[in-house]
């Protein structure tokens, strides 16, 4: 097998990216893309976030005039397989870091900080509609996405560190998830080098009650997401896309006092670079831009990750090629 098919091939295993869910819960572009069956990746993935909300808490309960900010790594594992003949996916992420913020609650000024674990989320994706799934490597080499929609479930299990007296924690002291239709839509021709897609994912969340939150309950309505990201290949090994997230509901009640909705839209950009045959390096940017009034969510988040992928056939394939 020449390198530049390798290369290709590859190139489809590392579309796996497992992603963090953080306060933006942002998905990076591309990771719904297919590949291989029994593919396997491992991601690093290092965020810096600030705002007026816990980066890591997807309810984002806005404490107006707050300061909050994150540098959390997380880590997981990724494998691809088949599930009623369709195409799927199961993710496991661990986040893990520090968080800290200013802010005043309830007629209390907290300054705190927390370290050590969060809690870590699941994912199952299932395909409905689009290609068959992709058992070989010349199946492989014609996968088109054309259309393509899946069914997306994320569990988030409230095992990570939480401290009762605190309103800066890694952990969330409640279960978290959310159900979503991640959809990859081609446009053009799939020639890679050249390729652009729309990827979109419509979700909405879930909040169970945290009843020990300060000594009260907190209790947050649903939460609608959508993303967007416009892909485009500049070279073989490396593309780029323009992204869009946009949140709104999640209204939080503590103690029967209601809060204000969300309603945010933020704004980036992501690069990704295939450094060899295994690892995928990947930057993105993201940012509120409807956060003028002082309880509008304003979040900021920076983005790097490494992503080591294989598949035993690819493997096999390269060591017979002799590299």
């Amino acid at each position: 097998m020449k390198n530049s098919t390798y290369s290709q091939l590859a190139f489809a295993v590392l579309l796996l990216v497992a992603f963090p869910l953080s306060a933006f819960a942002q998905t990076p572009p591309r990771f719904y893309w297919k590949d291989l069956i029994g593919v396997e990746a491992i991601p690093v993935i290092q965020m810096d976030m600030s705002g007026n909300s816990n980066p890591l808490d997807p309810s984002h309960t806005v404490a107006p005039g707050s300061s909050f900010d994150a540098k959390v790594v997380v880590g997981g594992y990724a494998r691809s397989f088949t599930a009623f003949d369709r195409s799927a996916l199961i993710a496991v992420l661990l986040p893990m870091g520090r968080v800290s913020g200013e802010a005043s609650l309830g007629g209390k000024d907290f300054d705190q900080s927390a370290r050590g674990f969060g809690d870590p989320t699941i994912e199952f994706v299932i395909n409905m509609v689009g290609p068959d799934p992709i058992m070989n490597i010349p199946d492989s080499l014609r996968y088109e996405p054309g259309f393509s929609l899946d069914l997306l479930v994320d569990v988030i299990a409230p095992i990570g560190e939480y401290d009762n007296d605190q309103l800066v924690n890694l952990g969330q002291n409640r279960w978290m998830g959310r159900i979503g239709t991640p959809i990859v839509w081609q446009l053009g021709d799939w020639v890679p080098g050249r390729r652009t897609t729309l990827d979109l994912l419509p979700s909405i969340w879930f909040f169970e009650d945290n009843d020990d939150f300060l000594g009260s309950e907190l209790s947050t309505d649903t939460k609608l997401q959508f993303e967007a990201h416009l892909t485009r290949d500049f070279h073989q090994d490396f593309w780029g896309s323009f992204d869009l997230n946009w949140v709104k509901g999640a209204e939080s009640t503590i103690d029967g006092i209601e809060g204000e909705e969300i309603d945010m839209v933020g704004l980036g950009f992501t690069l990704g670079y295939q450094i060899n045959n295994n690892i995928q390096f990947t930057a993105g940017y993201l940012s509120s831009i409807n956060d003028d009034d002082p309880g509008d969510l304003s979040m900021d988040e920076f983005r790097l990750s490494l992503v080591f992928g294989w598949h035993p056939l690819v493997e096999g394939m390269r060591r017979l090629d002799g590299e």
